[in-house]
């Protein structure tokens, strides 16, 4: 039996089988009142490069389960932070701890929006606010989500999060809203002008290498080099909504 614990949700026992390919848990929700919209900002379908995939390839054995680089940017990058409730803090990133019961091995890795090609969360939206850009980047128009949380209760990763509280000092790239739903973005706003996203180039920094960001679709790139030369996980491959995230030693 594997053990999976998380800092940035309530704490959960499953195993390894479960965590990778099992059914996935849902929370009851209800509609908050005094909804306030803040804009997302245009899509960026005019900024997309033809026909990329944009997408993470994460090696769990380059990952500590003592770093936290990548939670810590993400936050500074975009301006969430974690308070310490597992009901309402953002849920952009977390690292989450697996063990294996059996053999004592244990791995750390980081989980966020897994960028679907099928993003459940689009299929249940109901106003369609939640979209799936060409390029792969799943996104939250924040003019359009009136705070329903149906695509909370849709994503079988637990990777979006609602905006309880009011906000300042938000960041003009990067808007949120109160009474809005959240998740990760994969730094948009740096993708759209040919940077990596903030939790990748902390991880470069810290000089583990564990994250690698690219274009999916191009066979030069590092990342697709990568996919098709290695074996590589989709958490919940089996349900068919083909991530951009992957996994390698997982």
């Amino acid at each position: 039996m594997t053990e999976l614990t998380t800092t940035k949700a309530d704490p959960v026992s499953v195993s390894r089988r479960t965590f990778i390919g099992g059914a996935a848990a849902v929370a009851t929700v209800t509609l908050a009142p005094g909804i306030t919209v803040v804009a997302y900002g245009s899509d960026g379908e005019d900024k997309l490069v033809k026909g990329a995939r944009w997408g993470l390839l994460i090696d769990v054995n380059k990952c500590p389960q003592s770093c936290n680089a990548c939670v810590t940017a993400c936050s500074n990058e975009h301006g969430w932070e974690d308070t310490g409730n597992p009901l309402t803090d953002a849920q952009w990133i977390r690292k989450v701890d697996i063990k294996d019961m059996k053999t004592g091995l244990e791995q750390s890795l980081p989980v966020m929006c897994q960028h679907c090609e099928t993003p459940p969360c689009a299929d249940v939206c109901p106003t369609g606010a939640s979209f799936r850009r060409g390029d792969g980047i799943v996104l939250v128009d924040k003019h359009l989500c009136i705070g329903c949380r149906y695509c909370m209760m849709a994503c079988p990763y637990q990777a979006r999060s609602f905006i309880h509280e009011p906000l300042t000092g938000q960041k003009p790239y990067s808007p949120r809203g109160k009474g809005t739903v959240e998740s990760c973005t994969l730094c948009v706003h740096r993708v759209d002008v040919g940077r990596i996203p903030a939790c990748v180039e902390a991880c470069d920094g810290t000089g583990n290498g564990a994250m690698i960001f690219g274009n999916m679709n191009d066979p030069e790139s590092e990342i697709a080099k990568r996919i098709a030369q290695y074996p590589s996980t989709q958490i919940r491959a089996d349900l068919g909504l083909d991530p951009g995230v992957r996994y390698t030693n997982l």
